[in-house]
């Protein structure tokens, strides 16, 4: 089992899904006609991934998913990239505990993280925007709004816990930004929501592909937020400048960047103490 994943179940609850996972795979084996290995490590908190090899012989990966509302769509959202930017989705399959996804094999498969900071800084920002588009009609994707509304709930039940410690006014400010952001937006398309270096793999279809996705539809100018808070050492150095950069590689509004930046990091602040001092580095004048 993926070390990361038996963490995650022992703090959130997941060991009755986990019981579940023998009897899906066997199924799924023999459903898709495959060959599955051991699954990667130390693998993700969410779900059970592994190589597999199906009845010609290709190469591909079987990825098992604890349903969860984040990545509700992330099947939806693979098809509607089809490999553009993205690893291909080969085959889906909804189940009563597990959401089951057939995808494409990242050969050789290294994770950006591998590169420089300058390196994985033009990579996401490409891959950003080679995704963004406007999906088909009648798509089922939920607005960014509804993403944003929660969390900005879950903060203020952190707030009332007394597990906020920004400054009440900063707090206040920036969830009330959180919220009404995605509202302002002057153009709505298809995000990733989840693009950083850790989700990119060296592919041999092109240089880089896109994993992990957890789509929504609206402002392209949250895509970034990820990658820029997983930069967390470059932000706390020169918080604006990194801002610029991203903005400058995206073409994307910088003062408006900086503004969700912000909003995010409040969002984050109760459990990510180091964020919280870069709201207070970005905070509206």
């Amino acid at each position: 089992m993926p070390r990361n994943l038996l963490l995650a179940a022992e703090n959130e609850g997941l060991q009755e899904w986990l019981g579940t996972l023998p009897a899906t795979l066997r199924g799924l084996e023999n459903r898709w006609s495959l060959t599955v290995g051991a699954p990667f490590q130390p693998g993700g908190q969410t779900a059970w991934v592994a190589p597999a090899r199906d009845q010609v012989g290709d190469d591909l990966v079987l990825k098992l998913a604890w349903p969860h509302p984040e990545a509700a769509h992330e099947a939806a959202g693979l098809r509607e990239w089809d490999g553009v930017g993205a690893v291909r989705l080969l085959a889906s399959e909804e189940l009563d505990h597990t959401v089951a996804l057939l995808l494409e094999r990242c050969v050789p498969g290294d994770f950006l993280t591998t590169k420089l900071p300058d390196e994985q800084d033009q990579v996401v920002a490409g891959l950003l925007r080679r995704l963004w588009r406007i999906p088909r009609p009648g798509h089922g994707f939920r607005p960014l709004q509804v993403m944003c509304n929660a969390w900005a709930d879950e903060f203020e039940d952190k707030a009332a816990a007394g597990r906020v410690l920004l400054d009440p006014g900063l707090a206040r400010d920036g969830i009330a930004l959180f919220r009404s952001l995605p509202g302002t937006a002057a153009r709505e398309v298809l995000l990733c929501t989840d693009l950083h270096a850790e989700n990119v793999l060296a592919a041999e279809r092109e240089p880089w592909l896109m994993i992990d996705p957890k789509p929504y539809v609206g402002d392209p100018t949250y895509d970034p937020l990820q990658h820029l808070l997983n930069s967390t050492d470059r932000l706390l150095d020169d918080p604006r400048g990194l801002v610029r950069r991203m903005a400058e590689l995206t073409d994307l509004d910088p003062d408006r960047l900086a503004l969700w930046l912000f909003a995010r990091c409040v969002q984050e602040s109760p459990d990510w103490p180091e964020v919280g001092e870069i709201a207070r580095r970005l905070a509206p004048h």
